[in-house]
């Protein structure tokens, strides 16, 4: 009778399996696609500049946190974080207002550039001569970005939820962890800090499964099966969106303090026609 318990209980949790089964993502191979955001929207939307247009430097936006990727199991070497925020700098700043904002110079690869531009004169110099025009002088920037990733810190928050009866069971999982950047503007002439942000970034991740385990035949044969599934963000991810965060937080902070002004939409009167003001 209890062998006969038993298998029915497997039978059963056979076909909840099977109906989880759908659940369960086939991996296959997708096209590349444009990395997206969803600050999107809240750059694109910004007020344009009432001025011209800002020309800024990005030197480096480096990893300050020293945090290596967590794992519950062994320590690993990479980084928690991308070591390359700049770029992410970079693009939010050309994508301000549809880059109404600011005219970004080249500095991460400043060596390679200025070595370009020697290799282009001297080329010049000894096929042409002076025939050719000389090249237009560097812009320089008046305001330089700086700042990094100060914080990454794993598991600020874990639980779940879980429940077993006869052999079967249902757990939930979630954990988040936290990645902070700090960004501010420095005056190229002065070299006072004219603005500073921080912003922090929640990274969530979680798992569910449903197991059953089960032993039968006296104890001499056991039956198990698992089935589950885990969703975690990429934390790429979390770290452009509070870089672009802290870009936004930036410009209207800015206009807060005066530094800049945002340009007013032109407001259209209507004339009123003589038959209008007669009435």
């Amino acid at each position: 009778m209890k062998r006969f318990f038993y298998i029915t209980i497997a039978a059963v949790m056979a076909i909840i399996l099977s109906g989880c089964a759908p659940t369960i993502k086939n991996v296959k191979w997708d096209d590349p696609v444009v990395a997206g955001s969803h600050m999107e929207k809240k750059l694109k939307d910004l007020p344009e500049l009432d001025g011209p247009i800002i020309t800024i430097a990005v030197y480096s936006f480096a990893d300050k946190t020293g945090q290596r990727k967590p794992n519950a199991n062994f320590s690993q070497l990479s980084s928690a974080v991308s070591q390359g925020s700049e770029v992410w700098v970079i693009d939010a700043l050309k994508r301000a207002s549809g880059g109404q904002w600011f005219k970004v110079v080249e500095r991460i690869g400043l060596e390679n550039l200025v070595k370009e531009r020697q290799l282009i004169r001297s080329t010049r110099e000894v096929y042409d001569g002076d025939k050719q025009p000389s090249l237009k002088p560097m812009l320089f920037a008046g305001l330089i970005i700086e700042g990094g990733v100060v914080g990454y810190d794993s598991n600020i928050e874990t639980g779940g939820a879980g429940a077993r009866y006869l052999g079967i069971g249902v757990t939930k999982q979630y954990r988040v962890d936290q990645v902070t950047v700090a960004m501010r503007i420095v005056s190229v002439q002065t070299g006072e800090v004219l603005l500073s942000v921080a912003v922090e970034k929640r990274i969530a991740s979680y798992r569910t499964s449903a197991d059953l385990f089960r032993f039968v035949d006296l104890g001499t044969v056991s039956q198990e099966a698992e089935i589950g599934n885990s969703l975690n963000e990429p934390v790429n991810y979390a770290v452009r969106a509070a870089i672009e965060s802290s870009v936004v937080e930036m410009i209207n902070k800015g206009e807060r303090q005066g530094l800049w002004k945002f340009k007013q939409p032109v407001q259209i009167h209507e004339e009123k026609s003589e038959n209008e003001d007669n009435n």
